[in-house]
């Protein structure tokens, strides 16, 4: 022991002591208080630690970090005081802060996911840290197949973003083939790409934004297409499946399960409204026809009006990445000088003037980019939130105020302050207070991320996913996604 404490000495001074901030969304059982240190907070477990007392508390508080989670639990042995720390919630609150992923995010999924589908609409009994921290720790993770109309992203749901990425409409298939052999194609080659056996994990995917009308032509549709994907992956031999909605995903990014998600794709943009993480299609799902291919043509038409020589459109596409941004103000902006230029790799050097922020504003008027009959993006969300509100669906009417981006093109810069100024003009005050607008969480990555949520929770893959024992017998169910 002697010998420890002076490993632990010569470390301390080496080390800056972790402090633990407070966070809304944590429950009057298990908050932290923003006034006390991370050592105070797991000190206030126990009034004593017996012979430990006599060791100062910055030193302590090393002795914890250097032992980690697994020796802390087997230090009960040395006095009674060591099974009053390990069994408090703050102890492992400060572990759990210490990880890689957002202790935030964490903390979201554990209370409003962990018990799987339909979300409970009241707050959950919470089980011991410690015990959450374990079977985190034991969860087997998944394979996370995100795929877009434009692109795809797959990985691993332990690593922290996306390993890689893919333009899905080259790995679909023969367009012509029917939707299972197109899937079964599309699914192979994700897993040929990671190079891991279809066998060897559980699978999350995504469904694709589309097909949301409540009609019963849509409601086939969307059944069919979700049969047809379990057949794909349970054919090849995956050992259990979760299939959710892009949109639902990406809202669960955001740490939120109800509010408006709002989607610009790689064709269109989609405003999708859900409520306890299941979407909406009685309220309506808006649909405009303005996305982030739509965005990048109409710059490549004002480069090529100004003689601006590229080779390809993925030139285009970079300079609308990280020079584009979206007006506050489109008339004064347009007296403004906004030239600005950027070097893209191989090809040099260019330099943007109003195309910059005249791109961005095709989302706002579509017209100007050739779209008559096109409803603006504000337009498009205005109508949705009208549509909640008059729905009646729920007594709080604020389910709906939070407005939370998606899409690689909501990643412009003044999109978020423009929306919410154009909602403030559109809407009558009684709706449009308290509404706020949220940046895409992970950037073009929100659903992956919402998805690696699901994956690394403490109850996956049992509270999310189904296995081919239960998907046979109930072959023709509705899905709840």
């Amino acid at each position: 022991m002697a010998y420890f404490l002076k490993r632990i000495l010569e470390s301390a001074n080496l080390l800056n002591s972790s402090s633990s901030s407070s966070s809304s969304s944590l429950n009057s059982n298990f908050s932290i208080s923003s006034h006390a240190s991370a050592s105070d907070q797991i000190l206030m477990c126990s009034s004593s630690t017996g012979e430990f007392d006599r060791i100062p508390i910055d030193i302590f508080m090393q002795i914890l970090k250097l032992l980690g989670p697994k020796e802390s639990a087997k230090l009960v042995i040395i006095c009674k005081s060591w099974k009053v720390i390990v069994s408090c919630n703050n102890l492992w609150i400060y572990y759990l802060q210490n990880k890689r992923d957002p202790w935030d995010a964490m903390f979201f999924a554990e209370t409003s996911l962990r018990s799987g589908f339909p979300l409970r609409t009241y707050p959950s009994q919470m089980q011991s840290f410690m015990q959450i921290y374990g079977q985190r720790a034991q969860v087997p993770g998944a394979i996370i197949i995100d795929g877009g109309s434009g692109y795809c992203k797959f990985g691993w749901s332990k690593y922290g973003s996306p390993s890689g990425r893919a333009s899905t409409f080259m790995e679909f298939g023969n367009i012509e083939s029917p939707v299972y052999s197109r899937l079964r194609h599309f699914f192979a080659t994700m897993y040929s790409r990671m190079q891991v056996k279809s066998s060897s994990q559980p699978t999350v995917v995504s469904i694709p934004i589309s097909q949301y009308g409540d009609r019963k032509a849509a409601k086939i549709a969307r059944r069919q297409l979700k049969e047809a994907i379990y057949s794909a992956l349970f054919d090849m031999n995956v050992p259990s499946v979760c299939a959710i909605n892009q949109a639902t995903l990406a809202l669960f990014a955001a740490k939120k399960t109800s509010g408006i998600l709002v989607n610009i794709g790689f064709h269109q943009t989609s405003v999708v409204p859900i409520l306890n993480g299941k979407i909406m299609h009685k309220v309506g799902v808006v649909s405009m026809g303005v996305g982030a291919l739509k965005l990048t043509g109409y710059l490549r038409e004002q480069m090529q009006q100004r003689n601006l020589n590229f080779s390809s459109l993925y030139t285009v596409r970079t300079l609308k990445e990280n020079l584009c941004y979206v007006a506050i103000d489109y008339e004064e902006e347009l007296r403004k000088d906004t030239e600005a230029s950027y070097e893209v790799p191989v090809e040099g050097w260019f330099t943007l003037k109003q195309e910059r922020f005249k791109t961005g504003e095709v989302l706002f008027q579509p017209r100007i980019a050739g779209l008559r009959s096109a409803m603006g993006l504000h337009q498009g969300v205005a109508v949705c939130i009208e549509q909640c509100h008059a729905a009646g669906l729920t007594p709080d009417e604020t389910w709906f105020n939070n407005i939370v981006f998606a899409g690689g093109t909501a990643c412009l810069p003044g999109l978020v302050e423009r929306l919410e100024k154009e909602l403030h003009v559109l809407l009558p005050p009684s709706i449009s207070t308290g509404i706020r607008v949220l940046p895409p969480p992970n950037g073009p990555d929100s659903a992956w991320h919402g998805a690696k949520l699901l994956s690394n929770l403490s109850t996956f893959p049992n509270s999310w996913c189904i296995t081919k024992k239960d998907f046979r017998p109930k072959s023709r169910r509705n899905f709840i996604w």
